[in-house]
């Protein structure tokens, strides 16, 4: 396993320390260190109470191991998580543009604003103000010219049913 930055980048945006996690989520401070450090995998139990003290969908701990890391890396599709204030809280696979320990923490108009930042953010806000899928083309301005993306974007739950952010899937078109 890897070290997982978008957890620290996270836990840091969120002004937690480590210990306020672990002792919220009923841990070691060290089993948590050894989370974030990639060298354990939480069960599901302790990665959903990480999960709500940090406002992020549990899956996130599960995307690395998934049969579709290999397809998608490299790939033209860029997947994603943000909370309901629309600032990322995981991102797999962003245009060379960005890094992912940057993004985490913020929204779209916040690490660039622009048309397609801004279409972006009104995308997701649509999908929470309707509690329903939406899909739109964007277009965003990049170091090597304007790219469009065919962006899905859904209500993203969790074990309550309760909304807790979006998820999104973009697909670069030709």
């Amino acid at each position: 396993m890897s070290k997982r930055s978008w957890l620290i980048t996270l836990r840091k945006e969120r002004n937690y320390t480590q210990k306020q996690v672990a002792d919220q989520a009923f841990i070691d401070r060290s089993y948590f260190a050894q989370i974030e450090n990639g060298e354990r995998k939480p069960g599901d139990d302790v990665a959903k109470k990480i999960a709500n003290i940090l406002e992020f969908h549990y899956s996130a701990f599960s995307m690395d191991e998934n049969p579709f890391y290999f397809s998608l890396h490299n790939s033209p599709m860029i997947l994603a998580h943000c909370d309901t204030s629309l600032k990322y809280t995981w991102i797999y696979n962003p245009h060379p543009d960005f890094h992912p320990e940057t993004v985490i923490g913020k929204t779209d108009t916040e690490i660039d604003d622009n048309e397609g930042t801004r279409a972006l953010e009104k995308l997701k806000q649509d999908v929470l103000d309707s509690k329903k899928s939406v899909r739109r083309k964007i277009i965003f301005p990049l170091s090597n010219g304007n790219l469009s993306y065919d962006v899905f974007a859904q209500p993203l739950k969790n074990d309550e049913n309760l909304i807790i952010g979006v998820a999104t899937s973009s697909t670069e078109l030709n």
